[in-house]
């Protein structure tokens, strides 16, 4: 597939096209930063702006395609993941307009452009419990897609909105239109640099919901997204399968869920953030953890 990429040399993008490059997938890489990789295209748009989205979304995707017939799409999906990634590196209303307003110039030129796939980033942040005042628990464990999406950030509240954009435009047009509720990404690097700091104090997990996610799983759930086919507009968690911190899930209960109620049984290391949807829907096979580097 020829594939859209906005954000593509930020910390998830920059680990999970290359998986989409190892399954076959031409990338586009729309981002301000080019990503230094053999067989990926870079083009610099500016995603607020809906007539750079939608030129650059309509046009050549390389030398390559002006040999090719015009007047047809040329993109098979479109995979957005460029947005501020979090709280306090903008003011909140900058974070805000810019999240939204760019996932909104996305989305309305693919489907204008009839490109029947979409995969865009939500976040764990939409559960409330991540950028939270203060510290706020999950109303039940382990978190999946039913769980209230009421957060109180720019940032979460951003990704909410989009949720509802995308929802609305997979109404419209009836493409395939996929969230994707990412948990804390985590680089290869980052398990030697990090999660000795986790193992010592797993209260530093807490606002993550004591979950994360190898970015190049991250990728192997793109690809899963891209090879799945007429599921309408869903959106799903996407985290390991472990948690991320050494202490056993009975532990975790004792000692920050006391009187959260757990929804079904949990295995001793499982993570509190399902992602039990994605494995039956889409066919998410995370490969990847923390313990390869820190117990390998």
């Amino acid at each position: 597939m020829r594939v859209y990429f906005t954000g593509g040399a930020g910390k998830a993008g920059r680990h999970a096209i290359p998986e989409l490059i190892k399954a076959g997938h031409e990338v586009t890489n729309v981002d301000h930063t080019p990503l230094d990789l053999e067989g990926v295209n870079n083009l610099d748009v500016e995603l607020t702006d809906a007539g750079q989205v939608y030129s650059s979304m309509a046009q050549a995707a390389s030398f390559a395609d002006l040999d090719e017939a015009p007047g047809v799409p040329r993109y098979d999906a479109v995979v957005h993941f460029a947005a501020i990634p979090r709280i306090l590196l903008k003011p909140d209303s900058e974070t805000y307009r810019i999240n939204v307003l760019a996932t909104y110039n996305v989305l309305e030129a693919a489907t204008r452009l009839g490109i029947r796939k979409v995969i865009f980033a939500s976040s764990e942040t939409t559960y409330g419990v991540c950028f939270a005042q203060g510290e706020r628990k999950p109303d039940y464990v382990p978190v999946d897609e039913e769980h209230p999406t009421v957060p109180e950030d720019s940032y979460a509240m951003s990704k909410v909105a989009n949720e509802v954009t995308a929802r609305s435009f997979q109404a419209r047009t009836g493409a395939d239109i996929y969230g994707l509720r990412i948990n804390n990404v985590i680089e290869p690097h980052e398990y030697a640099e990090m999660f000795p700091a986790f193992m010592e104090d797993p209260s530093l997990r807490r606002r993550n919901i004591f979950a994360y996610i190898d970015a190049r799983d991250l990728g192997r759930m793109v690809n899963c997204c891209l090879a799945t086919d007429g599921l309408g507009y869903e959106v799903f968690n996407v985290s390991n399968d472990d948690a991320s911190v050494g202490i056993s899930t009975a532990e975790i209960m004792e000692r920050f869920y006391d009187g959260v109620p757990m929804k079904g049984e949990m295995g001793e290391h499982e993570t509190f953030y399902s992602n039990a949807k994605a494995k039956k829907l889409v066919g998410f096979d995370p490969q990847h953890s923390w313990r390869d580097v820190l117990e390998g």
